[in-house]
């Protein structure tokens, strides 16, 4: 059975960081892309950043972008999320997400495994 587990969520003040990690079990990812997603109260869930397969493409949101940094593990099987410089608006519940194939588009309906999510709140 696959699996992606999320942690690393947490409580922190403006400006501050956070590291999330998603470890995978029940088969391998190395070869799949695998992204995060976010849903913040009252919101869609939508598009944080993703990563291919090998880690040399990422692609991140445009209000993500110089802020947050995805990268994989592919020895773990694990990917991660470092999220710096956090913003109020940035709280949500976070997703990890992996897809069937090397790459894959932002919307959220190609991506083929979710991990249940984990809460990040930023306060002001």
């Amino acid at each position: 059975q696959v699996e992606l587990v999320e942690s690393g969520g947490g409580s922190v003040q403006a400006g501050g960081s956070l590291r999330l990690s998603c470890a995978a079990s029940g088969r391998t990812f190395a070869n799949n892309a695998m992204g995060w997603f976010r849903q913040g109260p009252g919101k869609e869930r939508e598009f944080v950043a993703r990563i291919n397969w090998s880690g040399i493409y990422t692609n991140y949101a445009d209000s993500e972008k110089g802020r947050f940094t995805i990268s994989r593990d592919n020895t773990k099987n694990t990917v991660y999320l470092q999220m710096n410089s956090l913003k109020p608006e940035d709280t949500a519940v976070y997703y990890c997400a992996a897809a069937s194939t090397s790459w894959v588009t932002d919307r959220t309906s190609h991506w083929d495994y979710w991990g249940q999510g984990t809460q990040v709140t930023v306060s002001s």
